[in-house]
């Protein structure tokens, strides 16, 4: 019998039985996640769960949690309040990163409905704060989803990213008592696509330029030393992120550098940091003109435009550069969106063929 929902009860099941939904396939998205608000109360909360998480800050508890509890709350929730407030999207009430992480969905919901009708539902989470990881799984394991591949929106690995996004998930399948097969999308850095629509943001703002940018700075975000020595391999991929869109810009070596930004704590981190480097080329080279990107973000957050475009562009200008060109992230750009659909098409066979 179909019950409103579309849900049925076995041929042969008693009267009893449960109504079962139609078997579906899930995509869910995953992005790093953001605060409710910026009032101190909500960047507390969300800071908390940030910097709680043992991928992030891998210090012993008994050392970070008291420092963490005691002072870092106690102060940071004003700072990285007063950044959020600066880029917040007012309208909708909401910061950047869930507007864009929407916009993506929806096109991405589009554009795999057109290839796999109805059966496939696409839906987006987030690591920290809302919509949980957990909720989406659930609402996805409701609307019949026996099978879910889950897609970390990082273009390359990181313990503090990839690999947390997919414990979180996990943790998710544990709470369900039928739980669907699952699939996790590896890194996808040098997907040809990706690259190719990272070249051809790169182009359109050399393009808008008034004068063409002397260097192009590949900022990605930072991590500890240590971290690449105990074997992630996140830094070789930026390299190699680096090296595929000089190739595919046809650029020689002079014309882009790679940094990394967010530094955080005293060990020392991933180098040249991004916000000294901007400043050397000002100072002791002479750049005038520079232009930053951000290839390890798939969607403009606090990171692009409070620090990039706020404090590194000060650097920059501070140590006498001039024209400082902020290159957004592919957010929902149609390029950037086949790109991603691609990478999901790759991960979907085996499991559901298109209409």
């Amino acid at each position: 019998m179909l019950d409103a929902t579309g849900a049925t009860r076995p041929q042969y099941a008693q009267s009893d039985h449960p109504a079962i939904p139609q078997a579906k396939t899930g995509v869910l998205l995953a992005n790093l996640g953001t605060p409710d608000n910026y009032d101190y109360w909500s960047m507390r909360r969300y800071l908390n769960e940030f910097l709680s998480d043992r991928r992030v800050i891998d210090y012993p508890a008994w050392k970070w949690q008291p420092l963490l509890q005691l002072i870092i709350l106690s102060k940071r929730p004003f700072t990285s309040g007063e950044a959020y407030k600066s880029i917040w999207n007012e309208e909708k009430g909401e910061s950047p990163l869930m507007t864009i992480t929407r916009d993506q969905t929806e096109k991405m919901r589009d554009r795999l409905h057109k290839q796999y009708g109805d059966e496939v539902i696409v839906d987006f989470c987030m690591r920290y704060g809302n919509p949980s990881t957990k909720s989406k799984v659930r609402a996805m394991v409701e609307a019949g989803c026996r099978r879910i591949l889950f897609f970390p929106l990082y273009p390359h690995y990181a313990g503090a990213t990839s690999a947390t996004a997919n414990d979180q998930f996990f943790r998710a399948l544990m709470e369900e008592p039928w739980q669907p097969a699952a699939r996790v999308v590896e890194p996808y850095f040098d997907n040809p696509l990706y690259i190719d629509a990272l070249a051809k943001s790169v182009e359109k703002a050399y393009a808008e330029a008034e004068n063409r940018p002397e260097k192009l700075i590949v900022s990605y975000h930072g991590m500890p030393q240590r971290y690449l020595l105990q074997g992630d391999p996140y830094h070789c991929q930026c390299q190699k992120n680096t090296r595929l869109l000089k190739e595919r810009l046809g650029w020689d070596d002079t014309e882009i550098t790679t940094t990394f930004q967010s530094v955080f704590g005293r060990e020392e981190w991933l180098k040249p940091y991004t916000v000294e480097e901007v400043a050397r080329l000002a100072r002791d080279d002479g750049k005038k003109r520079i232009a930053v990107i951000a290839p390890a973000f798939s969607a403009d957050c606090i990171e692009t435009l409070e620090e990039i475009n706020e404090e590194i562009r000060e650097s920059f200008e501070e140590a006498g550069g001039e024209e400082f060109t902020y290159i957004p992230c592919l957010n929902d750009d149609d390029a950037h969106i086949e790109a991603l659909a691609q990478v999901v098409g790759e991960n979907l066979k085996g499991w559901i063929e298109p209409v």
